[in-house]
């Protein structure tokens, strides 16, 4: 096997395939967006959870899943603020905070605590995430492991996401704008800032903080389209204004205000939990994001075009949707240093090289062997475009456009760091860019 052998073998880019457009601008588009029932509910939008493949690894249960729809409510259960009190004792605080009445607690000192009640707003709906699974939480968040296969994986992590950790207020006329705000209220209909979280009273004479761990937000520039470019991490106060970084997490210094910005979420914004991240997709960008079947028909497309092993000459296929963890013996891998495709076999297994990097026999390069599989979370993707890249050290196969995308986005991790990792698996990304282009064999015949 010598590297020469590369000029003779019929090379495929799936780029190159001449993709049925026709077709496939059918189903580009959500079911829901195809006929319109006067009586479909109206969709605010869509918060998808970055690291899973279109489920959570042990299958989507009632709250708990990896994308939740936020629907108008039959009847609005929005609040807004309304009498501030000052109590002077804590017990005087619980007193003024009634069980049926939404209010926010600052404890300032022993001897002072400020309560905001909060009143019945008719305009807006109020949806809750968090990690508890008491009932003012609509979606119930946990931590994300990368590249987790099951639920037992993430359980011996002691969880950074806070139980009631942000609230979403959406407008129930149009063009249905939706803020995020910092901490959810409990089962009490309170939420307490006490003692050590930074707070503050803000100019106006309204209280004002943070959480432990925050809510960070970054928009994307130019929207959630091919053209999109990373914005700023910025934190989100539970009244909802916007401010730089922390040093740290859980630093109990806030940072800048920042006076030009807003915690209105677009296409495209990422919510930070601490522990998860959460893409907010709006309901017109969802419309424009390829579907389930659009990706099945690309899947299909590729397979069509029976690409092939250059060592065992045998087509490769990728498994269905529905096989997304299991390795089929048709699988294709990749060499993640070239791109060149191949089923898996033993050629270049060098033991002393402790397995995990492979010299490809194509062109000799030595790093990672890796399966491919397809990213199946539609609403990851900024385009359409055919499954031509994969993420790396991953395998994750997506279109160019979405691979160059992620891997410009530094997400938070831990307590003060940032990296770029895939969306469908949250692994950190390696390599130069951290992705590929993938060299697929054409058939021979």
């Amino acid at each position: 096997m010598s590297g020469n052998n590369e000029k003779s073998v019929p090379q495929l880019l799936i780029s190159d395939l001449k993709f049925e457009k026709k077709s496939l601008a059918k189903l580009m588009f959500s079911p829901d967006q195809e006929n319109h029932p006067s009586k479909a509910p109206v969709k605010y939008g869509e918060l998808i959870v970055l690291g899973y493949n279109g489920s959570l690894p042990n299958g989507d249960r009632g709250r708990r899943k990896s994308r939740f729809a936020l629907f108008k409510r039959p009847k609005a259960n929005g609040v807004k603020p309304s009498t501030v009190h000052i109590a002077c004792t804590p017990q005087a605080a619980k007193a003024i905070s009634n069980k049926d009445q939404h209010s926010i607690s600052y404890t300032l000192s022993r001897a002072q605590t400020v309560v905001v009640e909060y009143t019945h707003d008719s305009n807006t709906d109020m949806f809750q995430i968090g990690r508890s699974t008491e009932s003012p939480i609509d979606f119930v968040v946990t931590d994300t492991v990368p590249g987790s296969q099951s639920n037992s994986d993430t359980q011996s992590v002691q969880s950074t996401i806070s139980r009631f950790a942000c609230r979403i207020i959406c407008e129930r006329n149009p063009p249905f704008t939706a803020r995020i705000y910092a901490a959810g209220f409990d089962s009490s209909k309170n939420i307490f800032l006490g003692e050590k979280a930074a707070k503050w009273k803000t100019s106006d004479g309204q209280m004002d903080g943070l959480t432990t761990n925050g809510v960070l937000v970054m928009h994307p520039r130019n929207g959630f389209t091919e053209d999109s470019k990373p914005g700023v991490w910025r934190e989100i106060s539970v009244c909802g204004n916007v401010f730089s970084l922390r040093e740290t997490r859980s630093a109990q210094q806030r940072g800048k205000m920042v006076e030009n910005e807003t915690n209105q979420l677009q296409d495209g914004s990422l919510i930070d939990l601490c522990g998860a991240t959460l893409l907010w997709r709006t309901a017109e960008g969802l419309s424009r994001t390829p579907t389930v079947k659009h990706l099945e028909a690309l899947r299909q497309e590729i397979n069509a075009a029976r690409p092939q092993c250059p060592v065992g000459f045998n087509t490769l296929a990728f498994p269905s949707m529905k096989r997304k963890d299991v390795v089929d013996e048709k699988q294709p891998w990749v060499y993640l240093n070239c791109g060149h495709v191949h089923g898996y076999h033993n050629w270049g297994n060098k033991e002393e090289r402790d397995g995990k990097d492979r010299e490809c026999p194509m062109c000799r390069s030595v790093g990672p062997y890796v399966p491919l599989w397809l990213g199946c979370e539609a609403g990851f993707y900024v385009d359409a475009g055919p499954p031509t890249h994969a993420f790396s050290p991953c395998g994750h196969v997506c279109s160019e456009k979405t691979t160059a995308y992620w891997s410009q986005i530094p997400l938070p991790h831990g307590t003060h760091t940032f990296h770029a990792a895939c969306p469908f698996c949250a692994h950190q990304l390696a390599g130069e860019q951290g992705y590929i282009r993938l060299i697929f064999q054409g058939p021979l015949d």
